[in-house]
């Protein structure tokens, strides 16, 4: 037998505390699951902790990994192997994953889960920034101010009206089983103990996607499409988009935006190329030298997903040789040395307090759902108990 008791409630260990969380909601979570959350700040720590913790206080159903937890990087066997097999779910703070091992995680049956709803809008505000910054070429003007010659040199630089701006996001549309349907059908129609910002979860989408027979359950809804195109529209940017399957008709007409049907023709006719695109292996080095040689003589180009979409070196010879005129950063592969035509940010795209406090509501409903349900909101991958 067990030493442990198993009519307890579920157990939950949080790598980091959720400062984001309201205390009421985190109060009322934890009337419902024991809450547990690890000391160690990094890496070093975590590994002996974890493993402490199982064999000593007992097995966890659930793992909330933080936004913001680069110390415990990389999640992966090493760190919570102790977890399997009881664990059920880990659920990530974050949008992208490539610092999780999800493989290692389906194999020990273990639901990984990103939040894909809570960086988008800050993301997007950070894209739009970027884009407004190259346009007016902000930080060559800003430095010749600050160096005392004003205006001196300066040219008039870009007005974005008319301009055309293409995002590049490239996502799959998995098939998802029957059982799959019929779970989602009943945590819709029961009454889930649905979240405030309901109408942005994944479950809204999936639904939606229900009913014109469109499933997006392994892969994100058009959130930062969304978010950016509309930002864009009120500078009367044109929209056009390249993804993996063509949104639907009535979501390109709220946007106004055109599909692309090749990631080629998009480049070919976009005044600014933004990169939105999660990184995996299908996107990793996705825009190299014959990328950019498609784009536009002067094109502007603008990255805030992950700098390993992005060949740099070629990036680097883009802008050497005017084929980019300009590039805004958020994301880079290494510590760049910076260029004179690129705007730069520490990847602070999704670092605002708000993005964080919807980023751990996220992870908390996902563990919910899949705890009470067997399934959880947004899953990355597909386990099979």
């Amino acid at each position: 037998m067990s030493p442990f008791a198993t009519d307890a409630k579920p157990r939950v260990l949080a790598l980091s505390y959720p400062a984001y969380t309201s205390e009421e909601y985190l109060a009322d979570f934890k009337s419902k699951y024991d809450f547990h959350v690890l000391k160690s700040p990094g890496r070093a720590g975590a590994i002996p902790e974890i493993a402490e913790l199982v064999a000593c206080k007992g097995p966890f159903d659930a793992v909330m990994v933080r936004m913001g937890t680069l110390p415990f990087e990389p999640f992966d066997e090493k760190l919570l192997g102790p977890l399997a097999p009881h664990c059920k779910i880990i659920a990530s703070g974050s949008a992208g994953y490539n610092e999780f091992d999800v493989d290692w995680m389906t194999r020990s049956k273990i639901w990984f889960c990103n939040t894909r709803n809570a960086v988008s809008e800050a993301t997007a505000d950070m894209s739009m920034f970027l884009i407004l910054a190259v346009l007016k070429n902000a930080t060559v003007a800003e430095r010749s101010a600050r160096e005392g010659r004003w205006k001196d040199g300066l040219v008039p630089t870009k007005d974005p009206r008319g301009l055309t701006l293409g995002i590049v996001g490239m996502g799959s549309i998995g098939k998802v089983g029957i059982w799959t349907f019929f779970l989602l059908w009943l945590i819709f129609v029961v009454g889930y103990e649905r979240p405030p910002l309901f109408r942005e979860s994944i479950l809204y989408h999936v639904m939606a996607a229900m009913a014109t027979n469109r499933a997006y359950i392994f892969s994100p809804p058009p959130i930062i499409l969304g978010h950016l195109a509309r930002k864009a529209l009120a500078f009367n940017l044109k929209i056009k988009y390249y993804n993996r399957t063509r949104l639907p008709a009535d979501v390109e007409a709220q946007y106004s935006a055109t599909y692309c049907a090749s990631l080629d023709e998009l480049l070919s006719v976009s005044d600014i190329v933004s990169i939105n695109c999660p990184l995996n292996a299908a996107t990793t080095g996705l825009i190299g030298r014959k990328e950019f040689g498609k784009m536009k003589d002067g094109v502007f180009f603008i990255n805030t997903a992950r700098g390993m979409i992005v060949d740099e070196g070629a990036l680097i010879d883009a802008l050497e040789s005017g084929k980019v005129k300009m590039a805004g950063l958020d994301v880079f592969p290494n510590e760049p040395e910076i260029n004179d035509k690129v705007i730069i940010q520490p990847h602070l795209g999704g670092l605002t307090d708000g993005a964080f406090n919807l980023s751990e509501m996220e992870c908390f409903e996902n563990i919910k759902a899949c705890l009470s349900t067997g399934a959880p909101l947004a899953p990355v991958n597909f386990v099979e108990r």
